[in-house]
């Protein structure tokens, strides 16, 4: 089941999107510095193509500080189209599941469709965190298998970001190879 095209002149559920960032070298002088691997690059930039497929193009992102994310959101913007108004912050780097919520609770409330580009665990605990208990099948069965670098899960949120918590999402898609 494919996720609605928002439109973001209309009322309904705004659309959170979870990305693990994609491949990434090995090693870095930092972790902090690791780039993406060529592998990773392309996965990130099917990502940015499969949303735009979906009718899902970003219009608020939220990006760790570190390299591989950056390259990461660089390649979905440049797969989406996507023009969205970016966020770099070190607290995404750093953050768990509920440090992620407290930040996306910060989007504008006008924000139709946000991406939170970071890392795992924490991407893998946020969308089961925020998912309601009855996930699509299919959205489900994928994400159970696992949530590799450069996948992605999309949840549709019904309540303002404000008020984002615990069950407060709907898993309604997943991109990626578990």
């Amino acid at each position: 089941m494919s996720p609605p095209s928002p439109d973001s002149s209309a009322a309904g559920p705004q659309l959170l999107v979870i990305l693990r960032h994609g491949k990434a070298e090995a090693f870095a002088a930092e972790d902090h510095r690791r780039r993406l691997t060529d592998r990773g690059r392309g996965a990130a930039l099917s990502a940015g193509e499969w949303l735009t497929e979906q009718g899902i193009v970003p219009t608020h992102a939220f990006v760790s500080s570190a390299a591989r994310a950056q390259d990461t959101w660089e390649a979905v913007a440049e797969g989406s189209g996507s023009a969205a108004v970016v966020r770099v912050e070190d607290a995404v780097y750093t953050a768990d599941a509920d440090s992620a919520v407290d930040i996306l609770r910060t989007a504008p409330s006008d924000a139709r469709v946000v991406i939170f580009v970071g890392h795992n665990p924490t991407a893998a605990s946020l969308a089961h965190l925020l998912d309601d208990g009855n996930p699509e099948p299919d959205a489900f069965r994928a994400i159970a298998r696992g949530f590799p670098p450069g996948a992605l899960a999309v949840l549709e949120v019904a309540v303002p970001w404000s008020e984002l918590g615990a069950a407060t999402g709907h898993l309604v898609a997943f991109h990626g190879k578990g």
